[in-house]
């Protein structure tokens, strides 16, 4: 029998006690690849610190009592340091990830060989992986998300390293064909790429009697959800803006971020901050009875790869509106999934008003993701991972 894969997944998004929510889809890829017999996976998830004082201000100063090392869930999880300065010198950041993590990988690699490192995050992870790769002699892979060739590939200084860790990586993944397009645009080899769609656990994400779910919640008329960090990038602006000329509807903020203070003050000004919930970071385990009882989930981003919060709302059987951004047109390919719009509050309300008009049967909406599960997920990573260990 051929012995299972050594993988070392280097991710400076992954979940903590801090964050449980923080790089969710990352601890469920990694979780599923770990359960197969096929691979032996430990994790490294740097985190980066600033020099005193800053480490007393949040969110560092909560940061600073994470264990080292710890198990979480069924994974085996690192969490080495690495010195930041906050907004600042992100081109340095790989840099010093390398440098910071290199002792604990050459320790664990002489314990265990790794066979491969598995970079789940564009920038910083993929040029960081490039150095470990370099100092261990072994291959390395980097999965493309959205932001971090969106954000980090607009920053001259970063892209040079971006470019340069694409180039020297055995393997490049994108989260949709769109992300790979812009990958290709950026100069990467799109001969290099795999389209490795998200994973979905069908078993939670399902349709529930609507009603119900939403007396429940104390839900009369209309209700829309819109699940993402409360950030300019995801455009909520836009979706309380059109609760204006929604004027039964109910609206659900899930996440938290930068933009919330902002947001609350937008729809006091509407007068519609009775109509608007802010939920604050939900724990994804209790995302699918709030966005099944939905009627609709907005989420007009300015730039995705493919948002998991899309994929998720299509399984609970609840059409989604979103911009044109990233794989949309991947995942819309009928009015049955819902609407793509521009980014325009007056676009998002109609399209509400449409969908609502004539709702899709749940089942429909559910049956246009039926292709999404970990499994697939999985079975696509660990066949990618073998293909390189064996060239």
């Amino acid at each position: 029998m051929t012995r299972p894969l050594n993988i070392l997944t280097l991710s400076t998004l992954f979940p903590n006690s801090t964050a449980p929510n923080f790089g969710i889809f990352v601890e469920r890829q990694t979780a599923a690849l770990a359960d197969r017999a096929q691979a032996n996976v430990t994790v490294i998830n740097p985190i980066g610190m600033p020099p005193q004082p800053l480490r007393g201000l949040a969110p560092y100063r909560a940061l600073t009592g994470l264990p080292l090392h710890q198990h979480w869930g069924k994974l085996n999880v690192h969490r080495p340091r690495f010195p930041i300065v906050p907004k600042f010198g992100g081109a340095k950041n790989p840099e010093r990830i390398a440098s910071a993590i290199l002792p604990l990988v050459r320790r664990l690699h002489e314990e265990n060989p790794f066979d491969l490192i598995d970079a789940e995050f564009f920038y910083p992870d993929g040029p960081a992986a490039m150095r470990l790769s370099e100092a261990l002699d072994i291959p390395f892979a980097i999965k493309a998300r959205g932001a971090d060739i969106h954000h980090w590939g607009s920053d001259p200084k970063c892209l040079r390293h971006i470019l340069s860790a694409a180039d020297k990586a055995s393997g490049l993944l994108a989260v949709s064909k769109a992300l790979k397009q812009d990958m290709i645009e950026l100069g990467m080899d799109g001969d290099k790429i795999t389209v490795h769609y998200t994973g979905l656990d069908q078993s939670k994400f399902l349709p529930v009697d609507r009603a119900v779910a939403k007396r429940e919640l104390g839900v009369g008329g209309p209700l829309f959800i819109s699940v993402g960090a409360l950030i300019k990038r995801k455009n909520q602006a836009l979706v309380i803006e059109a609760m204006a000329s929604l004027t039964d509807a109910t609206l659900m903020l899930a996440g938290t971020g930068e933009e919330e203070k902002a947001y609350r003050t937008l729809a006091d000004k509407l007068g519609i901050k009775d109509r608007v919930r802010f939920l604050g970071n939900v724990p994804h385990d209790q995302l699918p009875k709030l966005v099944a009882a939905a009627d609709v989930s907005i989420l007009p981003s300015r730039s995705e790869g493919l948002a998991n919060a899309w994929v998720e709302a299509l399984s609970c059987g609840t059409p989604i509106i979103i911009s044109e951004a990233g794989g949309a047109r991947e995942l819309v390919r009928s009015d049955i999934a819902g609407r793509i719009v521009e980014q325009d509050s007056i676009a998002i309300a109609d399209a509400a008003k449409a969908i609502l008009a004539i709702p899709p049967k749940q089942e429909d909406v559910r049956a246009t993701v039926s292709h999404f599960s970990w499994k697939n997920n999985g079975d696509a990573l660990i066949k990618l991972f073998a293909d390189i260990t064996q060239r």
